[in-house]
């Protein structure tokens, strides 16, 4: 076995780094952060090639003092911890003292700092890690941090950078965060020289929203505010109406803290029972405030995961907070106008409207007759059952006959018998017996009870014929472009991806500020799911896909068959279920494309047992 040694210094460090720095916008993070923890109002935030190049961030906090520039660079270096309680009750958003170490050991750093107060500042450069000598600078209150060549000196890492718009479409997500969960601090986002966001600071949180998310989604918004058991729930809920597609509008903040929490999620959601619409999510921004005590913050290592130590009481303050506001938001449903405004039972008209009825309905209930010039016979019909004539007969035809049809003059002589083959009978189709809940079709087979889940078989059909289309998608171009604007992880992913949108009928193009623009989509694609759609292939890519080229193709097939497909809780036409029907029955679809099945059997002995009969 090899003799165990302790790590170099500076090989620690790169190793820290890996965990710490994944990409630009982790640097930006945690520059962020420790600017809003230094107590700083305000900040500007500049990347330059996607934060490859230049990450500078300058805030107007306390500062730090000359001395304390070169231990500000060591690990475990930090002033926010001073004692072994203090991690009990973590209110601040760094706290480790791992972050400025491991960005200067994988980058080249300047920093330049003067406290309030004082008459001077201080500058330090570090490389790779290694600081030189701490200078005096003339520099306004505050930090600046400057941040350049990132992974200059770890070019294995430098391969698994995005492109430049990715990169920094990670970055304004990020600080698109951040300025949710402190909205007293105005941030400003410069991306190569360009403004890209501005949020105006003050502590008030719908202006931060507008600034973030647009105007669209700050009109839909439900405040809330209230307590219960020790939490504080406040923020905004998005109306029931304007639910998306997805998930990705739904953010959560406990102790100023960005957080990823299902507990939260399902909370919101049940508040949402019976008022979103099937397929639809609500989207929110509300921060959770409880007793640091209650929370345990260093579970994870990007922090963005927590502990409660009383979830049922969580659960229960958000659930029943966001339901109280929707309750008050919330019309009164307007009553139908009803047909007979005087209640009376008989129907009231004057005499001359109630001879034209009446003469309607007497020509209607009379019987007809009509010509079938074909069979030389009389058909006689009723009102009820009147079919649309072919051709009438010419006024002077000869009256036919109404009962024998005419004889052939010219009878077919009998060809010879061919030999019969005898086939394999087939088995008898099954036989349609309805629909339940406008989603799952009953079949009948002999003894056996089929259900078939509509939308999963429609899917199953659409993604085989997609892939197994060898010609170029068939794309609709679209009258007027569609300007889709989306969270900054879900544009990112699919700038990342455009060539994939155009091969599968997307034409679209960067519009830039989260923002894309579609001249043309699939012809299988309704206009009105251009949005839907793209936030759900986002998801699928956000997930995972995008790593393998097959697997980001199987993702477009799966969001386009699923969008194509009939749905659960649409009206169908029977002719339309029998295609499926006849579908699942000769094996060609068991399975979605997501693998669940797609029919269930209950036999007779099955329901037999459930009523006690067997």
């Amino acid at each position: 076995m090899p003799e165990i040694q302790q790590l170099p210094p500076h090989i620690a460090d790169l190793i820290a780094a890996g965990e710490v720095v994944e990409r630009p916008a982790s640097v930006v993070k945690e520059l962020v952060e420790n600017a809003i923890d230094a107590g700083a109002p305000a900040m500007v935030v500049e990347i330059q090639r996607g934060g490859m190049a230049l990450i500078r961030v300058t805030d107007n906090g306390c500062g730090i003092a000359p001395g304390e520039l070169p231990t500000a660079f060591l690990r475990h270096a930090t002033s926010k911890l001073r004692k072994a309680e203090d991690l009990s009750a973590i209110g601040t958003l760094g706290f480790r003292g791992e972050a400025l170490a491991a960005i200067s050991a994988v980058s080249r750093v300047d920093i330049l700092s003067r406290q309030r107060g004082a008459a001077d500042g201080a500058a330090l450069h570090l490389e790779g890690g290694v600081p030189g000598v701490t200078e005096p600078a003339g520099c306004p209150e505050g930090t600046t941090l400057v941040v350049r060549d990132l992974f200059y000196n770890t070019p294995a890492r430098l391969k698994f950078m995005k492109s430049d718009s990715a990169e920094a479409s990670a970055v304004a997500a990020m600080l698109q965060q951040i300025a949710l969960s402190h909205p007293e601090v105005s941030i400003q986002y410069i991306r190569d020289g360009r403004l890209e966001m501005h949020t105006p600071g003050g502590g008030k949180l719908l202006p931060a929203i507008y600034a973030v998310r647009g105007r669209d989604v700050a009109r839909s918004l439900v405040a809330v505010d209230g307590s219960g058991e020790g939490v504080t729930v406040r923020g905004f809920v998005t109306e029931p109406l304007a639910g998306r597609g997805t998930r990705a509008m739904q953010t959560f903040f406990c102790c100023g803290r960005m957080i990823r929490s299902q507990l939260l999620t399902a909370a919101v959601e049940e508040a949402y029972a019976n008022r979103q619409m099937t397929g639809k999510f609500p989207g929110c921004v509300l921060h959770i405030d409880l007793p640091l005590q209650q929370v345990d913050v260093n579970v994870h290592p990007a922090k963005t995961v927590v502990k409660f130590a009383e979830e049922r009481a969580v659960f229960s303050a958000v659930h029943h907070v966001v339901k109280d506001a929707l309750d008050a938001r919330a019309e009164p449903p307007v009553k139908a106008a009803p047909v007979n405004p005087e209640g009376g039972f008989f129907q009231k008209m004057d005499a001359k409207t109630f001879r034209e009825k009446a003469e309607k309905e007497e020509k209607a209930s009379k019987p007809y007759r009509q010509a079938d010039p074909d069979r030389k016979k009389i058909l006689i019909f009723h009102d009820a059952d009147r079919p649309v004539p072919a051709r009438a007969p010419a006024a002077d035809s000869e009256q036919p006959v109404t009962e024998e049809l005419q004889p052939d003059p010219f009878p077919p002589e009998n060809p010879p018998a061919p030999e019969q083959t005898v086939l394999p009978s087939a088995p008898a189709p099954w036989k349609y017996r309805g629909e339940l809940l406008h989603t799952y079709i009953v079949a009948e087979d002999g003894s056996d009870i089929w259900l078939i889940d509509k939308h999963a078989a429609h899917e199953r059909i659409n993604f085989d014929r997609l892939k197994a289309n060898a010609e170029p998608v068939m794309r609709q171009q679209l009258l007027r472009a569609a300007a889709v604007d989306l969270p900054q992880e879900q544009y990112a992913a699919l700038l990342e991806n455009l060539p994939l949108l155009d091969e599968f009928g997307f034409t679209a193009e960067d519009f830039g500020d989260g923002c894309l623009m579609i001249r043309a989509i699939p012809s299988d694609i309704d206009t009105g799911q251009i949005r839907e759609t793209l936030e759900m292939l986002a998801d699928k890519l956000l997930s995972g896909a995008a790593a393998d080229p097959n697997a980001a193709r199987d993702a477009m097939l799966h969001t386009m068959a699923c969008k194509s497909a009939i749905k659960g809780g649409w009206t169908s036409d029977p002719a339309e279920l029998r295609v499926l029907i006849d579908k699942v029955q000769s094996g060609e679809v068991a399975y979605c494309p997501h693998g669940r099945p797609v029919k269930v059997k209950i036999s007779k002995y099955e329901l037999e047992k459930m009523f006690k009969r067997a």
